[in-house]
């Protein structure tokens, strides 16, 4: 029996006198009790398709077509029967549940304001309801967690509280978007299985939104291609993935980060170096602010990285792999030695450091957050060039042009703004801010993460393309094995601030040592 059935579905955007047609005769159906997954790349349409079911899209949006649930219209309805269903028989989980969650108000109150309002409980009622859903979504000793602000737990526990919200007034249909993006793999996988298990446990239907297949293959009945506003194909996951018929689902199969890098050339110079790297932060409290204890952020790492080599760096959130990095390029104090191009720089004041800032760069994980929306792209890559004053005798603007050749972009594109460019182009731009300087040590911080998979891909491409050209010396840090396994020479395995593997990264993925090690492999590679 279908729950949802949603027949030629359009949703136009007006803005600015102008019209965007996001979703072109889109037809899709869920049964009672089963997992529909719609992928594609960001802008095909999947998760306007989604919001459209209980019309969470605003006023800007004209939606046609029919959407029913349980047999009911949800076009056109009136609010107060859209208010009925929202939350009650239809919930939804989003990416990013820092967004989703209120900063200001505890885990208890913004669960008990789903509860109260939708079930009408008071009090000790309210609060049973929520321990229970707090352990029926495996949050550990649910009744400490309950005082706690999003800001207080990690990206695991605040998408379990999410899902926890969804599940309030036991909904018949839940739909998820994109709602381990943002995790660990470990995590991810237990997301994943967590909601396999709920589904299977309250019978529920599951409408599952993302960009990635090795999770559809895992968890869907049945998946529907979107591509530009329209549905290019679809069927049952094993025959998707056995025998995809669009060229579209063909290359979106094939978008995997594969192969080795280059090999390190003999003889190549460190560039690099750090021995008995420890970063604890004290904790204090009183008038005096005396010290009563440390967050151990990183414990005792040592590693050396060369010309034309990439040191992986993995592990999951809170295991000191950016907090190394940062104290690498000595922008957060640390004990034990750093070298930095044959040289001690571990005492060296800022105004010491400030000739070498050139030669060591850092690219972040979220482009739309490390560009300013206020500069334009011109600006934004030569900033650099003004702050060290490397122009070397060369006009400014045609240096960032040929460095925006060289990465892959229209150099006519540099007046323009960040908006104005997709997700890998954005990532383009920071790997060019930091390119322009010729730096040799570039520190990647999850820069392909937040990117689709078919340009993770292009990104993992030019990166390769770059340290042979220039020989440059990368830390990768990522919790994506594959993305790692393609790029790194070497890789360092992080778990609570020890480093509790390291090696050359065919033996580490071939044979890894630890259960831990393992246990990462598993999740990200099956």
């Amino acid at each position: 029996m279908r729950v949802l059935d949603v027949q030629d579905l359009t949703v136009d955007f007006r803005q600015d006198g102008e019209t965007t047609h996001a979703v072109r005769g889109v037809s899709f159906h869920v049964d009672r009790g089963e997992t529909v997954a719609i992928v594609g790349e960001s802008g095909s349409g999947k998760s306007v398709s989604a919001l459209s079911t209980v019309q969470l899209l605003g006023d800007s949006a004209t939606v046609g077509g029919s959407i029913t649930y349980d047999g009911t219209q949800m076009v056109g309805a009136p609010e107060r029967d859209l208010r009925r269903v929202r939350g009650n028989d239809i919930s939804f989980i989003f990416q990013e549940p820092m967004t989703s969650l209120n900063p200001l108000h505890t885990i208890e109150k913004q669960l008990a304001e789903s509860i109260e309002l939708h079930q009408g409980l008071r009090g000790d009622a309210v609060r049973a309801r929520i321990l229970e859903l707090l352990q029926q979504v495996g949050i550990h000793d649910p009744e400490s967690r309950l005082g706690a602000y999003p800001h207080q737990l990690s990206g695991g526990q605040r998408q379990r509280v999410m899902i926890a919200m969804a599940l309030a007034n036991g909904p018949e249909m839940l739909i998820a978007d994109e709602p381990t993006t943002a995790l660990d793999v470990t995590i991810q996988a237990q997301i994943l299985d967590l909601l396999a298990d709920l589904k299977r446990d309250l019978g529920m239907s599951l409408l599952f939104i993302t960009h990635d297949l090795t999770i559809v293959r895992r968890i869907a009945d049945r998946v529907y291609v979107m591509k530009d506003g329209e549905i290019v194909e679809h069927g049952p996951t094993a025959q998707i993935f056995d025998a995809p018929q669009h060229p579209y689902t063909q290359t979106l199969l094939a978008a995997e980060s594969t192969g080795t890098p280059d090999p390190v050339p003999e003889g190549a110079a460190v560039v690099a170096e750090a021995e008995h790297l420890k970063i604890w932060f004290p904790l204090t409290s009183g008038l005096l602010r005396r010290t009563t204890g440390y967050v151990k952020a990183v414990n005792d790492a040592s590693f050396t990285v060369r010309a034309g080599e990439t040191l992986g760096i993995v592990g999951e959130s809170g295991s000191g792999k950016t907090t190394l990095a940062l104290a690498m390029m000595r922008l957060i104090p640390s004990e034990g030695r750093i070298v930095f191009l044959g040289r001690d720089i571990q005492g060296l004041r800022e105004s010491q450091m400030r000739p070498l800032r050139s030669d060591m760069q850092i690219v972040f994980q979220d482009p739309y957050g490390s560009l300013s929306p206020r500069m334009t792209v011109e600006q934004i890559i030569a900033e650099g060039l003004t702050i060290h004053g490397t122009t070397k005798g060369k006009n400014a603007r045609q240096m960032v042009a040929e460095i925006m050749g060289e990465v892959g972009l229209d150099p006519a594109m540099m007046d323009r703004y960040p908006h104005e460019f997709s997700g890998g182009q954005r990532q383009r731009i920071a790997i060019a801010r930091a390119m322009i300087l010729r730096p040799k040590l570039l520190v990647l911080d999850e820069p392909t993460s937040a990117l689709d998979m078919t340009v993770q891909v292009q990104i993992v491409e030019l990166l390769r393309a770059l340290q042979k050209k220039y020989q440059l010396a990368y830390l990768f840090i990522s919790h994506d094995l594959k993305v790692v396994r393609a790029l790194s020479h070497k890789v360092m395995v992080m778990k609570r601030g020890d480093v509790v593997e390291a090696g050359e990264a065919a033996e580490i993925f071939d044979n890894p040592q630890t259960d831990y090690t393992r246990q990462l492999m598993a999740a990200a590679l099956g």
